[in-house]
């Protein structure tokens, strides 16, 4: 299986805590998630991540066909770090690393993530036609959303 990695970066005008607050309020991730995902979280206790939290979410990521996501928080070092890592959906391998850094005037996020898509060969040529650009999409909006709720540079 092949592994491909994405990055991306924003900095915006609140502190650290704020930020973390938002982030680590699985709710939250609807608010940061474009509507056409059809994104809704089904399990999520308590509000606030811990290592080894389980949380369920819907996803409509192709052709509105819904589909389950079961995500595990894995890593968590409040307020600069934490992460999430696919248990069941829609890839072979998922490993999604959120950085917080504590910046001049504000706070810089920084999204690694590490995915893997099924189906081998057939399933690296849909890389760069559709999963690819869907993720940068879904980032796109993110960026988006998270400036509107914080302000960015």
């Amino acid at each position: 299986m092949k592994i491909y990695q994405l990055v991306y970066k924003q900095n915006i005008r609140v502190d650290i805590q704020t930020v973390w607050s938002f982030f680590s309020n699985p709710s939250n991730l609807k608010n940061i998630t474009p509507p056409s995902m059809g994104f809704d979280i089904v399990f999520a206790k308590p509000e606030e991540m811990y290592d080894g939290q389980i949380i369920v979410y819907k996803v409509s990521p192709l052709l509105g066909i819904k589909m389950t996501w079961v995500t595990e928080i894995s890593h968590v070092n409040n307020p600069h770090y934490f992460v999430d890592e696919q248990r069941i959906g829609p890839y072979a391998f998922w490993y999604h690393e959120h950085f917080f850094n504590t910046i001049e005037n504000g706070t810089e996020i920084i999204d690694k993530i590490h995915y893997g898509i099924p189906m081998g060969l057939v399933g690296q040529l849909m890389n760069p036609l559709m999963v690819k650009p869907k993720l940068k999409t879904i980032f796109d909006y993110r960026k988006q959303r998270i400036s509107e709720i914080f302000g960015s540079f």
